[in-house]
């Protein structure tokens, strides 16, 4: 990203001035001698974050030594050096008490016109299997490195706005609080550029931000053709001495970038932005070949070769670090769920949306009408409707105004589907790969080539005029590259995939400032999407209904490990999708409606929302008093419903499976979802444990509404609960 902001500018956010440029050590400011003081890394928390995050607070502290800044929130712990450069020499896991770090690297690294330049850093570490205090004062600054200059203390700032037009993320904070912590840099050989190093840490988060930038305060354009905006020596997963198998496993620390694509899951899509290296200095790990996977690099895999004029200001993409304090897989998933929530709080947004099989007036209006009856929330004009908002003419605008006009009258929202890759334009403007490569998904445009200019150029325009509010966004940009010097956007290989990244997060950004709903197949969430697929095939859809609903509980089940309910979407094909033939549809509704419920319930009991698609919702009085009720219910537990799923047992088809919601914040502080598969009533005693509810002692259990029942709750946190559910039916329990 390039930023109109001047170098003279960026060094005046310095907060001291009377360092060493170059030479000497740093003299360092007596301003630093006022921050608090740290408590240190043996304070242990007395409160689990995952059941009550108050107490955690970040703030910048003064070190144990004279030179030393600590970044700290109660749970992770980033120590600095600030003489004879500024390094990073602690990041500790105060949950556990481990040390992460291992070794002392560059803060980042930067190629400005074709030279790759160290930011900050300290040599001499004599041995990188670990990192004793002692040794810090005989390390030494790179003399080729961008030396440190200043830092500065601040508070996190929205790095995108958030029209907040949903009320279904009530307690969400934008932007997070806690602090924001900078370290500035300047060329070692005179030229005036600035690198800052930028980070923040939130309040009851054991998370962190990263990114840098580079201001050109030259008379001359500089080009920075690569970066890395994060070198970690992190303490090794596992040791192994010969081939490396379980060895390759990398150390327990999940890495986000909001340069994310080509995925639903958060490790696909980010593959292209980190990796875990082998670290050419740690002489003395114990693999025989020295390919420990143990140094996070952060940075493009290619690019950005991005040409920054003078004044201008050079914006890397952010990546977040979460440490994990656990190996459970729940408590992991946990954590990864509240940093989505933290920093992608838009996510958070889940209303209940019908998918309009056809785009005629008739058919939308008496969509809308029937959403607005049984409580739905939003209807897309899905795939094949027939409404193609790419279509310039002024007739197509006039409809859409027209369907938002009356959906608004209604309380309803409307949006519509637009498809982005996995299509070939032709006239030279779809993507030309490098040899042997191929598009991800066979055939896809350049968003830098003229018609992806214009193509975007009219999404701005039909979503500044129409009035809908949701975009269904299929196969988004999946990062393939394009090594064409025909198109306007980018030059050539090296900066095409970083121009296209830029479009697509520019764009989702602003439809996130306006409001507009967005469902992207893809993990664009911290670039402003709300929600993605939770992962599915869709040939499963034309399989005979019976199986369809097991398929739904295990993709949920499966899904939720990552992601909240609300981040992903489900799909309920009411006509024949993908083909099956009358075994697998549930049109005519009426004459299915046992199996309706059935997929309602295991979507909204779990508090996911489904592409409910076809021409209608309801085609009998019968059928709209059932998704009536099922709506009703699920908005009166609403809160809980779209709050964390503990996993209990997975959908077989051949017993009772269950999930658990929690949330210690609320009166509700647990929900219990049981299924029944078979076609005969059971009988179970479930071990149901609460711990992630913040119930202790004991609970007020009330079945379906019932009266409550106090359960002693065992030691391990766990609670006996006998139940009783129908033959292909569905049991719920609240817990207070």
């Amino acid at each position: 990203m390039i930023r109109g902001m001047t170098v003279v500018g960026a060094l005046a956010w310095l907060v001291f001035s009377n360092l060493a440029l170059a030479g000497e050590d740093i003299a360092l400011p007596p301003d630093l001698g006022q921050l608090p003081e740290w408590s240190g890394r043996s304070v242990r928390p007395a409160t689990d974050w995952l059941l009550d995050s108050m107490p955690f607070k970040a703030g910048v502290f003064r070190g144990p030594a004279k030179n030393e800044v600590v970044l700290a929130n109660g749970l992770i712990a980033r120590t600095f050096r600030l003489a004879p450069n500024a390094a990073t020499v602690g990041l500790d896991n105060l949950v556990t008490g481990e040390a992460i770090l291992r070794g002392v690297k560059p803060e980042a690294s930067v190629e400005i016109d074709g030279q790759r330049y160290e930011i900050g850093g300290l040599t001499g570490q004599p041995n990188y299997a670990f990192l004793r205090p002692e040794w810090l004062d005989g390390l030494q600054a790179n003399p080729a490195a961008f030396r440190f200059v200043g830092f500065a203390i601040g508070k996190p700032v929205e790095r995108l706005a958030w029209k907040r037009v949903r009320h279904h993320a009530p307690h969400a904070k934008w932007p997070p609080e806690g602090v924001s912590f900078r370290l500035d840099f300047v060329a070692p050989d005179g030229r005036n550029i600035c690198v800052s190093v930028h980070y923040e840490l939130y309040d009851g988060l054991p998370c962190y931000s990263k990114w840098l930038t580079v201001a050109n305060g030259t008379d001359k354009s500089i080009r920075v053709k690569r970066f890395s905006s994060e070198i970690l020596a992190v303490v090794e997963r596992t040791s192994e001495v010969d081939e490396l198998t379980a060895g390759k496993v990398p150390p327990a620390i999940h890495v986000e970038t909001d340069m994310a694509f080509g995925g639903m899951m958060a490790a696909g899509a980010n593959r292209r932005c980190f990796r875990w290296l082998a670290d050419p200095d740690f002489h003395t790990q114990v693999n025989y070949e020295k390919k420990t996977p143990c140094l996070l690099d952060v940075g493009p895999e290619l690019g950005p070769d991005q040409e920054v004029k003078p004044g201008e200001t050079f914006e890397s993409f952010r990546a977040w670090g979460l440490p994990f304090d656990s190996t459970d897989r729940e408590r992991q998933g946990l954590a990864m769920r509240r940093m989505y929530r933290t920093i992608a709080p838009w996510a958070t947004e889940n209303p209940l949306m019908m998918h309009c099989r056809f785009a005629d007036e008739r058919s939308v209006t008496a969509a809308i009408d029937q959403c607005a009856t049984v409580g739905f929330e939003m209807v897309i004009l899905t795939f094949g409707s027939g409404f193609n908002l790419e279509n310039p003419q002024p007739e197509v605008l006039a409809t859409a105004q027209k369907y938002a006009a009356y959906a608004r009258s209604k309380g309803v929202e409307i949006g519509s589907y637009s498809l982005l890759a996995s299509r070939s334009v032709g006239g030279g403007n779809d993507v030309v790969m490098p040899p042997g490569q191929t598009p991800t998904f066979g055939n896809s445009p350049c968003l830098g080539s003229p018609w992806g200019q214009n193509y975007f150029s009219r999404l701005y325009d039909f979503y500044r005029g129409s009035g809908f509010t949701l975009l269904e966004h299929d196969g988004s940009y999946p990062g393939d590259v394009c090594q064409s010097d025909q198109h306007p956007g980018h030059r050539g290989l090296a900066d095409s995939r970083w121009t296209q990244w830029r479009t697509i997060s520019g764009f989702y950004q602003w439809c996130r400032e306006q409001g507009i709903f967005l469902n992207v197949p893809d993990h664009y969430f911290v670039a402003g999407s709300n929600k993605t697929g939770m992962g599915y095939r869709e040939v499963n859809w034309s399989l005979p209904r019976e199986q369809q609903v097991i398929h739904t509980r295990q993709n949920i089940f499966d899904g939720t490990w990552e992601k909240t309910p609300s981040m992903g979407w489900m799909f309920v094909p009411l006509t024949e999708y993908h083909g099956g033939g009358a075994a697998a549809t549930i049109e005519p509704l009426d004459e299915h409606l046992d199996h309706y419920e059935r997929m309602l319930t295991a979507n909204l009991a779990l508090g996911v929302q489904a592409c409910y698609r076809g021409p209608r919702l309801y085609d009998s009085d019968r059928t709209q008093a059932m998704v009536t009720r099922w709506v009703a219910w699920f908005n009166t537990h609403r809160d809980i419903l779209e709050s964390d799923l503990i996993h209990g047992r997975r959908a077989d088809a051949r017993d009772l499976d269950w999930m658990l919601h929690v949330n210690p914040t609320l009166k509700e502080k647990g929900l219990l979802v049981i299924f029944n598969p078979l076609d005969q009533s059971l009988e179970r005693t479930l071990r149901v444990n609460v711990y992630y509810t913040g119930l202790a002692d004991q609970a007020q259990v009330s079945e379906e509404g019932g009266p409550a029942k106090t359960v002693s709750i065992s030691r391990d946190y766990t609670i006996d609960l006998p139940v009783q559910v129908p033959a292909q039916g569905m049991k719920w329990l609240v817990l207070e």
